[in-house]
């Protein structure tokens, strides 16, 4: 049975998981920690590695998650990367928010903006219905501040250029915060936003179990 070491998206947890199907799979939700100050990715990496058990296990990364189980898998040996709605190098984080990086201009945004939840952030997420816009609601009004302003410098900032050499990316091609045009994905998931992991469930458990076992 595979080991799968799950990383949820910026600020959310296991939740935006609840319809994919890991029952197949000795699958753990890798917990978010607090950061500490000016603490670098490489080193929060490390410290979430904790979490991992098992030898050579497949790391999936939603969002934000995926970043991070690019780093971690830097760390130690894994089986397979799979992405989903995320990037694999700074080559593939839009050039405007690198820009905004380079200007320090994320760090104006208030952060109680950042977690509010609006008719922009439902269209930035790509959500229709009513029950995932509550489901959206609740993830950001529990997002800790903290964590949000540290993940998204760590976004705008990252550097990384090596690519795992057994990664699969997934993506979606109405995703509105990481654009398709931006990246190179092994599987396109069409009229996929960056909630697809709620919206898009059935087909992206097709494709998830394809990418864990070719």
């Amino acid at each position: 049975m595979e080991n799968l070491y799950i990383f949820s998206g910026l600020g959310a947890d296991k939740r935006v998981f609840k319809y994919l199907n890991f029952s197949k799979y000795n699958a753990t939700f890798i917990d978010w920690i607090n950061p500490f100050e000016n603490e670098s990715i490489e080193d929060y990496a490390k410290r979430l590695t904790k979490q991992i058990t098992s030898e050579k296990p497949i790391l999936i990364g939603l969002s934000f998650g995926g970043i991070m189980a690019i780093e971690v898998g830097k760390i130690i040996e894994s089986e397979k990367i799979i992405l989903i709605a995320s990037a694999k190098s700074k080559n593939e984080i839009p050039f405007y928010y690198r820009f905004a990086g380079f200007l320090n201009l994320h760090k104006l945004i208030p952060t109680k903006l950042m977690k509010s939840s609006n008719f922009l952030s439902f269209w930035f997420f790509g959500i229709n219905s009513k029950e995932n816009k509550n489901l959206l609601t609740e993830i950001l009004k529990d997002t800790d501040e903290t964590f949000l302003k540290w993940a998204i410098d760590k976004i705008v900032n990252w550097k990384n250029t090596h690519i795992h050499k057994n990664l699969k990316h997934i993506h979606g091609t109405a995703d509105r915060i990481l654009p398709i045009q931006f990246v190179i994905s092994d599987v396109k998931i069409v009229d996929g936003g960056h909630f697809m992991t709620i919206d898009k469930f059935e087909e992206l458990n097709f494709v998830l179990e394809n990418s864990i076992k070719n």
